[in-house]
C-alpha cells in the first residue's frame, strides 16, 4: 500500500499493472494531487484498506473516488466493486472502472454492479495521463458526494 493520506478528500487508486500505476501517479502528481492519492495493488489490499483490516490504518473519511482496475490479482475488480456496494459503510463511495478492456459485456456488468463510470485506459501515454487527471479533477473538484459518505 502506498499513498499520501487517509484523511480528507483523496483518490484510492486500485491498479494491478505497475506501469499503469506509475503513469497514473505521475499524472496525478503533475496535476497537483500528490498528497491526495492512496494506492492499492490488488483487490485484497483495496478491501483491507477500506475496512481498516490487516494493520492498515482505518481511513478517517472515505475516498472521494475509487479508481478501480478490473484486472487485479487475488480478487478481480468486479468482485471488489461487488463487495464495496455490499457494505453499508462503503456502498455510496463513487467507483470508476479504469480498464484496458471495453467490451459491451464488461461495461454492462460493471454498471450492473454499481460502477459510477467506466473509462477505457488509453494506449497513448499522454492520453492515459490526461484521462487520469480528468478523473481526479472531476471527482475531487466537481462532484458533490452524499452526506452519508462522510460518516465513514
Amino acid at each position: 500500500m502506498a499513498g499520501g493520506t487517509v484523511g480528507g478528500s483523496f483518490v484510492l487508486l486500485v491498479e494491478g499493472d505497475p506501469d499503469h500505476e506509475a503513469r497514473a501517479l505521475a499524472s496525478l502528481r503533475a496535476s497537483g494531487f500528490a498528497n491526495r492519492i492512496v494506492v492499492a495493488r490488488d483487490g485484497i489490499e483495496a478491501l483491507a484498506f477500506l475496512s481498516g483490516e490487516n494493520d492498515h490504518p482505518k481511513p478517517v473519511s472515505p475516498p472521494a473516488v475509487v479508481v478501480l482496475d478490473p484486472d487485479l490479482a487475488r480478487i478481480d475488480g468486479l468482485e471488489v466493486l461487488r463487495r464495496i456496494r455490499a457494505e453499508v459503510r462503503t456502498s455510496l463511495i463513487p467507483v470508476v472502472m479504469f480498464a484496458k478492456s471495453c467490451t459491451a459485456e464488461d461495461i454492462r456488468e460493471a454498471y450492473r454492479l454499481g460502477a459510477n463510470s467506466y473509462v477505457r485506459k488509453p494506449v497513448d501515454a499522454q492520453e492515459f495521463e490526461r484521462a487520469t487527471a480528468l478523473i481526479a479533477r472531476y471527482w475531487l473538484g466537481l462532484n458533490e458526494a452524499p452526506d452519508d459518505t462522510t460518516r465513514f
